[in-house]
Parts: structure tokens; sequence; C-alpha cells
């Protein structure tokens, strides 16, 4: 399906990629996995962003894995993310995701050589055009060194360059802002689990959460009762898998989390390089923040 900003809302899962134990890409797997995440009622699939290793990938397994999704999410929204540091890469990958049935593309802002805000702005301008797919901007400042201004982002969505985005940062001031100037042009999507409770409660339609992955049915509990308004019982009820988030985060995602995952009994299989398992230190955290899930009966 094609996506508009209208229709862009509720929890979009941030899927791992699984892998073989020789390294390879787990297809059945993945497939498995984004069933059960429609199935636990995930408006959509996120595959391959930062959570699913774009950048290990080659560019033939982007376009397997995106094309497996689109076959298991029976057409539900897929979105996948393009996270190429240039232009014609970006493009590129767009278009492959665009033939296998994409729904839609999550593209990081220019990093590396970011330009100006004009300069960003043109980029987005003219990536949508060449596309002709809808573009949700994926914001997500401590791994680019760069983000779009709110009065960019507004632009961006008076031109038509973006749908929606996926707000991946801690500066509230910032994410107001962006929701005074661009809310009602845009669909917004909170990509920090610490605060999408928050995040929905001001105006954001959703989510774009890694978490989701092993436990999408809380994330949607927590999304009703925020955009209810009902601040105070979103948070209370997040109090529950904030121990999960904490520990997944202590190194490089998805690491932690693919190793939490075989601890919840969903095996995924590892990491590529340069990505590694994670330490003894970390594996305890996840270790015990698995036995404090079952106690709570996470699911």
């Amino acid at each position: 399906m094609t996506l508009t900003h209208d229709s862009l809302g509720g929890l979009y899962t941030a899927i791992v990629t699984p892998l073989a134990a020789d390294g390879a890409v787990d297809i059945k797997g993945l497939q498995a996995l984004v069933r059960f995440q429609l199935d636990a009622g995930a408006a959509g699939i996120v595959p391959i962003g930062g959570t699913g290793e774009y950048p290990v990938f080659s560019r033939a397994e982007r376009r397997d894995i995106v094309a497996a999704c689109v076959d298991a999410a029976d057409g539900k929204p897929v979105i996948p993310g393009v996270l190429a540091t240039g232009y014609e890469d970006a493009l590129e990958a767009g278009r492959d995701f665009a033939k296998v049935g994409a729904s839609a593309v999550m593209t990081v802002t220019p990093y590396y050589a970011p330009g100006t805000q004009e300069g960003m702005r043109a980029w987005f301008a003219r990536y949508r055009d060449a596309l002709d797919l809808p573009v949700m901007l994926y914001q997500i400042p401590r791994r680019t060194t760069v983000a779009a201004f709110a009065e960019t982002v507004q632009a961006m969505a008076e031109d038509g360059s973006i749908i929606g985005m996926k707000y991946s940062s801690y500066d509230m001031p910032d994410f107001i802002r962006t929701m005074k100037l661009a809310g009602d042009k845009i669909a917004i999507l909170s990509g920090e689990e610490p605060l999408f409770a928050t995040h929905v409660a001001l105006g954001a339609r959703g989510g774009v959460l890694a978490s989701a992955t092993i436990y999408p049915r809380i994330w949607i509990e927590i999304f009703e009762l925020a955009r209810q308004g009902k601040l105070k019982e979103a948070l209370k009820l997040q109090d529950k898998i904030d121990p999960v988030v904490d520990a997944i985060y202590v190194e490089t995602n998805p690491g932690p989390l693919k190793e939490y995952m075989a601890l919840a009994g969903r095996p995924v299989g590892g990491v590529r390089l340069p990505l590694l398992g994670p330490s003894p230190d970390t594996l305890a955290k996840l270790k015990l923040a698995a036995e404090r899930a079952k106690a709570v009966s996470l699911a």
C-alpha cells in the first residue's frame, strides 16, 4: 500500500534481521518475525534500519530482505530504512525497495558531508521527485551528528518531500517546536522508547521502536493510553519494560537486543561485524532484565 501522512500512525516495529549460524540472512525467520509483529497488532514494519543492520548488508541482500518482509506483511505497510551516505546510493536503494513493493522509505538525514539546512531541504526534494515513493525523514543526530531544524522539517513538509519523520532525539524543546511547525502537515513518530508515551501525548502519531521486536503488545497498550491523554497510566505501564530498554541499549543496537531475544525464547541469531555479541557485563544485565520481564509477565 502507498502511505500518506494521514494514514501513517500507530506502532511500527523496527525489526532485527535474523541471521543463520553461517551469517546468512534467515528469510524464514525474518518472515516469521514479521507475522509475529502484525499478529500482535503492529501497524507496519520497518526493516533494515539501524536495528536491522542496514550497513552490513549488500545491495542484493537488502532488496531480498525487503521483498521477504513485503511478502510476509500481506498488504500491511513495510517502510525500509535507507541509511546511505550519498544521494545516488540512497536513490538506488529506494528504487530497489519500490520495485519489491515497499510502501515508503525511511531515509536518514544526509551525513558525513551534511551540507546546510537549505542543502538538506533540496536533497530531500530532489530525492522524493526522483524516487516517486513516499518518504519518511529519519532524524537521529546521535548517529549522524546532523539534524534538520524544525523550520527545515516544516519546509520539507510544505514542499511535499516527506509524509512523516522518525524523531530519534532527546531534545524535547526541539520536538515541541517541530510538532508546532510541522505536526499538522506530516506524521511525526517517536523513535525513543523512554520518551514514546510523552511524545504521543504531545501529538506524535505513533512510533518506530526497536524493543517492539520482542514485545510489541505492551507498546501498543502504552500508545493507546498516551493518545487518550492518560500519560500517567502509560508511564506506569512502561515501568514493566523499562529494565529491558535500559539493558538492550547498553551497547550498540542491535547486538544486545538480539541476545535478549534469545534469552526471551525468540532466537534470531547474531550480528555481523563490526558489531559483536554483548560483553559479559552486558550479558549479565540482559539476563537480569529477562528475569524481571518474566516476573511481570511481559509479553
